[in-house]
Parts: structure tokens; C-alpha cells; sequence
């Protein structure tokens, strides 16, 4: 669906997400969790909370240079239920793809040049020769980065359950099938390989197909272009207004929604998200768009 770019500009999005994680725990364990919304300057959490069951003691901070925000706990034997649920506000910058004027590499502010680079699961320098054989007729810009991800959806099969959590986008390149997060390590490698600051970004997403299975914790890319980080979903499974950010990373080792130190079994999490439309406030339904989004500043 084309959306009116001054329609959406003028409203927002409300979210409200819920999610709960069931853990069995052997023995004493630690835990480091990254399931709390981030708040940037388009992102407003207007109420959240945390809690879990049995009562614990846990601690929140938030990494200066990411904005990520990770809940700390430790405890002994038994069952363990972390529940997290937040009302989250969003205020997508959306641009006309036309009017972003790309950089060239060397113009890069620092800042992101970290994300110009090889990472563990976005092994770019082993596909430069493939990326500009397939994309470097292109000019430099935006349409350059959207053909990629064009690229990769139209190239790659979403499918539950045909890769793991060491899965690399050389595998998933190799395989032809993953699911969002192997499609955003494709995407990353890619656009690394062409020049392009490129990050991984972990969240919720609204209004994707129930048949993809139960809603789960969501991966889609940022590419920065023409002074912004734009969002890209090379999925494509939900419209890319109906994304939470919840932490970025060069990749999914930097954002795992759960770490844990311990003899610990795991439980699927459970994830529910609802939008919350109201006209009177500009409160819309997310939609889908070919408009550049982004919501990093």
C-alpha cells in the first residue's frame, strides 16, 4: 500500500507489546535481558513494566553509546517467568526516496563507520565481488540500498525453524532460506560490501501473517544514507511503520534478547502486539510504504 507522504507524516503510530519468557533453571544462573523499547527522539514509551515471578531483585541500564536497555538478575533453582509490556508512541520521519542525497564512503561520519565493517555474522568481505556484480551498475543512493532489499526478499524463503542462532548470511546465502534474522544478515552484508553503513536492529513487529507462525521477537536492517539511518525489512512480512526498535547492533550477537549464564532450559517466547488507532489523537494503524522511514533520530 502507497501511503500519502504528508498523511503519515503528520500522525503516529501507537503500539502497546507484551512479552513473557518462561525459563527452567538447574542451578544458580544469570541473566541478561534486551526486551525493553528503546526511547529515542521518535520513539516515546509512554508506560512499560517489568516484572518477575517469583520476585527478584533485577537491575536496568541502559548502554550510553546504543541506547540499548538490558535488565540484570541472578537467581537459584526453579521456574522463572519474566514479563514485560510497554505503550509505545512513534513518530516516523518519512521522506521521499528522491530527495535523500547519498554521501560518498570517505564523507562517513565516524560514528558509523563500525558498521561499515565485517562483523561475526556479516562476513562482507567475502562477498564484495558478488554484491557489486549484482548491484554496482547502480548509482550510489537510496534506490541502490531498496534494490537490495528487494533482492533478498524476492531471492530467499521465510521459513521457521531452517536455521540457529550461529547461522552466518554466508550459510543463508548458501541455503536460500532463513528467517528474519538470517534475511537482515543477508541485507547487512550486502550493503557493507557496496559501501554502506549497515546495523541490525531487533524489535516487535505488528500485523504479520498468522500463518508465518506465532508472533515472535522481530530482526530488520537500518542503512545509513544520506545523513540518516532509514529502516529497511527485507522480509517484508509486516508494514515497516509497525516496527518497535528495541536495541541495535552490528549484528545478532550484539542484540540477543536473552542471555543467560547457567544450566537454564528455555521456554518459546510470547509475544503479543496490538496497535491502538485514534483519530482525534493521530493515532493511525501502521501501514505499509515505499516512502524512507526512519526513526533513529
Amino acid at each position: 500500500m502507497r501511503c500519502d507522504l504528508q498523511e503519515i507524516a503528520d500522525s503516529r503510530v501507537r503500539l502497546r507489546y507484551r512479552v513473557g519468557l518462561q525459563y527452567d533453571v538447574a542451578g544458580d544462573a544469570g541473566f541478561l535481558l534486551n526486551v525493553h523499547a528503546a526511547k529515542t527522539d521518535r520513539q516515546l514509551v509512554v508506560t512499560e513494566q517489568f516484572e518477575l515471578t517469583p520476585p527478584n531483585t533485577y537491575s536496568l541500564a541502559t548502554d550510553p553509546a546504543s541506547g540499548n536497555r538490558t535488565v540484570s538478575f541472578s537467581c537459584g533453582p526453579g521456574s522463572v517467568v519474566a514479563r514485560y509490556e510497554a505503550l509505545v508512541d512513534i513518530a516516523h520521519r518519512i521522506v521521499d526516496p528522491a530527495e535523500v542525497t547519498v554521501e560518498a564512503p570517505a564523507a562517513l561520519p565516524v560514528s558509523v563507520l563500525r558498521f561499515l565493517y565485517p562483523s561475526r555474522y556479516c562476513q562482507a568481505d567475502q562477498v564484495t565481488q558478488r554484491a557489486w556484480d549484482a548491484f554496482g551498475r547502480m548509482p550510489r543512493g537510496y534506490a541502490q540500498v531498496r534494490a537490495v532489499r528487494d533482492w533478498v526478499n524476492a531471492n530467499f524463503r521465510f521459513q521457521v525453524g531452517t536455521s540457529c542462532s550461529s547461522t552466518s548470511a554466508i550459510e543463508t546465502l548458501r541455503d536460500g532460506v532463513g528467517v528474519c534474522r538470517d534475511f537482515a544478515h543477508v541485507m547487512i552484508t550486502y550493503c557493507r560490501a557496496l559501501n554502506y553503513p549497515a546495523r541490525f536492529v531487533t524489535g516487535v513487529d505488528y500485523g504479520a501473517d498468522p500463518a508465518l507462525g506465532p508472533p515472535d521477537f522481530h530482526a530488520y536492517v537500518e542503512v545509513f544514507v544520506g545523513g540518516t539511518w532509514f529502516m529497511f525489512d527485507p522480509t517484508g512480512i509486516s508494514p515497516i511503520t509497525g516496527l518497535v526498535r528495541i536495541a541495535t547492533g552490528r549484528d545478532a550477537a550484539d542484540v540477543s534478547f536473552a542471555t543467560i549464564f547457567g544450566p537454564v532450559a528455555t521456554g518459546m517466547p510470547r509475544v503479543v502486539v496490538d496497535s491502538v488507532v485514534d483519530p482525534e489523537e493521530r493515532l493511525v494503524a501502521p501501514v505499509a510504504t515505499d516512502l524512507a522511514v526512519s526513526t533513529a533520530d
